[in-house]
């Protein structure tokens, strides 16, 4: 993680930079803490006062989000996406769980017509870790895992544009399913989710996409 010191952009350009690598490439997560104030100093070899400037410049941008007391989190991958989830942030459930049907069922359409091996792998253990989030008893654990796999269906209709706008409005989709979800989870409102991998797996594009949005319609049941 050191600086690479071959431009002269300010040090605290370069930390900003450095910073916001770490989340986009997925090695700090949404919902993660990233290292302390003292860790980064460390780390980068930079001044505390110019860790500090890089963490609230991206605070300011929606990527991180400073909390007293707990430390420094991960909100949003993208400057767009922590855009999307302070626009939307109160948002009514039944519209976003409109637009979740729209960008969902059209990509389970896709998906079932261009998947690839590995985009059913991935989709076979994302699905596994959703349930096994659920059967926990985890309602973090599962919102985090159940956007895994609906991201997962997403990439695997391998359309670019689809899935940057889609991963954009992620933790507005998080924060919906957290609403819905509530603080403890409900055994017998659990609906599993084999059926759009069925659909995607056997390239049957209107199986796919009905068995996606029927998932969505049964929010306020499940995820």
């Amino acid at each position: 993680m050191a600086l690479s010191t071959t431009r002269r952009a300010s040090l605290s350009d370069q930390v900003i930079a450095q910073l916001r690598a770490q989340i986009t490439s997925g090695e700090w997560p949404v919902g993660s803490r990233i290292p302390t104030e003292a860790e980064l100093v460390e780390q980068l070899g930079v001044a505390r006062n110019t860790v500090r400037e890089a963490v609230r410049a991206l605070a300011h941008n929606g990527l991180l989000d400073i909390r007293q007391g707990s430390g420094t989190y991960v909100l949003a991958t993208s400057e767009l996406a922590g855009v999307m989830h302070r626009r939307f942030a109160d948002a009514d459930g039944a519209q976003v769980a409109e637009l979740r049907a729209t960008l969902e069922t059209a990509a389970a359409g896709l998906a079932a017509l261009r998947r690839t091996d590995r985009d059913l792998e991935l989709l076979e253990s994302t699905l596994a870790r959703r349930d096994a989030a659920w059967h926990a008893g985890d309602p973090e654990d599962f919102v985090q895992t159940d956007a895994a796999f609906h991201q997962a269906v997403v990439a695997a209709a391998h359309n670019e544009v689809l899935a940057a706008v889609y991963a954009d409005l992620g933790e507005v989709t998080r924060a919906h399913l957290r609403r819905d979800v509530g603080p403890e989870l409900v055994p017998d409102r659990y609906l599993s989710h084999r059926g759009i991998i069925d659909g995607i797996r056997a390239g049957d594009a209107q199986l796919a996409s009905t068995e996606a949005g029927r998932a969505i319609g049964a929010c306020g049941q499940d995820s």
